[in-house]
């Protein structure tokens, strides 16, 4: 089971399917830091995931980095889900609002989606919420559409 951007050969948002239905792997990132891929529709995505023990800061508290990093692949898959087999994407950049401590063991949830798709520059934002709903973070981002042969984007 493949993960490789390199070897996808279907739209975006028929990939990320195939990827919560387990068909192929998850995100290596979210393999590592305990997220994963449960829903995708077209311009939205949800991870879930509990931070484990190697998330933890010097103060007790889920680091900051953990949830950039979930709130990041929400905004990006979102972006995935709305190329075709053509087109990839970059990250361009991030802004995180932390809005109150992620306890260690708490099962989390970020939702991702797309607010603008241009054909370049992608703008998005995801949430990420414990389970009774309550908003933990906030992030925007922009991506990059890139052709997946070099050339133009779409």
């Amino acid at each position: 089971m493949s993960t490789s951007a390199l070897e996808r050969e279907v739209g975006g948002l028929e990939y990320l399917q195939r990827i919560v239905a387990g068909g192929i792997a998850g995100v290596p990132i979210g393999q590592t830091l305990g997220f994963r891929l449960v829903e995708a529709g077209a311009g939205r995505v949800v991870l879930a995931g509990t931070p484990d023990a190697r998330s933890y800061n010097l103060i007790g508290t889920v680091h900051g980095g953990w949830a950039a990093s979930i709130l990041d692949t929400a905004m990006a898959l979102a972006t995935l889900a709305t190329l075709d087999a053509a087109h990839d994407f970059t990250t361009l950049d991030i802004k995180i609002n932390y809005l109150r401590p992620l306890a260690p063991g708490t099962e989390v949830r970020a939702e991702g989606r797309v607010l603008h798709g241009g054909r370049r520059i992608v703008l998005g934002e995801a949430r990420l919420a414990d389970p009774a709903g309550k908003l933990l973070a906030h992030g925007t981002g922009t991506c990059l559409v890139v052709a997946r042969d070099g050339k133009a984007a779409r």
